[in-house]
This record gives C-alpha cells, sequence and structure tokens, in this order.
C-alpha cells in the first residue's frame, strides 16, 4: 500500500502541465541575489508576443521589455540591473513579470550592491 501511495504522488508530475492556467514556463532567475546581473528563462508553447516587465517593490516598472515576433520554445533574457532611463537599480526586492496572450506568471528576484 505505501509504494501504491508513492506511486499516486508521482502522478501529480503529470498533472503540473495541464493545472499551468499560462500554458508558459517562467523559471527562477540565476543567480538569486545578484550583482550586477542576472539570466532569466523562459519557455512560450507557440509563436507570439510577450512582454516582459521588472517591478519594484512599490509596485513601480522600472524597466519592461516588449517583443512583437518570437518563435515557440525556450529564450531568455538578462537584465543589467539597469532601469528603463539606463540608471543603476538600487539594492532591494524586485519582482519580474511575464505576459503572453493574456496570462502573466511573476516571481521575485533580489538585486545585491
Amino acid at each position: 500500500a505505501g509504494e501504491s501511495s508513492y506511486d499516486q504522488a508521482t502522478d501529480v508530475d503529470d498533472n503540473d502541465g495541464s493545472v499551468l492556467p499560462t500554458g508558459f514556463t517562467l523559471d527562477q532567475n540565476f543567480p538569486n541575489p545578484f550583482n550586477p546581473e542576472t539570466r532569466i528563462d523562459f519557455a512560450l508553447p507557440t509563436a507570439g508576443s510577450y512582454r516582459f516587465e521588472i517591478i519594484n517593490s512599490l509596485g513601480q516598472v522600472v524597466k519592461a521589455v516588449y517583443n512583437e515576433s518570437v518563435s515557440a520554445g525556450p529564450h531568455s533574457i538578462v537584465w543589467n540591473g539597469k532601469t528603463s532611463d539606463g540608471k543603476d537599480a538600487a539594492s532591494g526586492v524586485y519582482f519580474y513579470r511575464l505576459s503572453f496572450n493574456g496570462n502573466s506568471q511573476t516571481r521575485k528576484m533580489v538585486l545585491m550592491k
């Protein structure tokens, strides 16, 4: 009975893909915490356009990336710790959000200087 329960528990992996409402994946940035830059990987299930935003702890967008035409599959963005106007972002907690086909995912990262 113990093995049967274990087998059932591993079946959750099969459901992970179907449970995700967004249909795409957004990985945790690496390294985290970071200085001076970090890489964020994501994958899109179909070709299309995406919006990527870095948001400070006050909810303000400090950097935004828009891409109108990308292929399905894996992609990555490297953030150099600069705001949209080219200034160094302050140390602290930031959030990054990927929006694709009306859905979005958000994760947290830390910039330490």
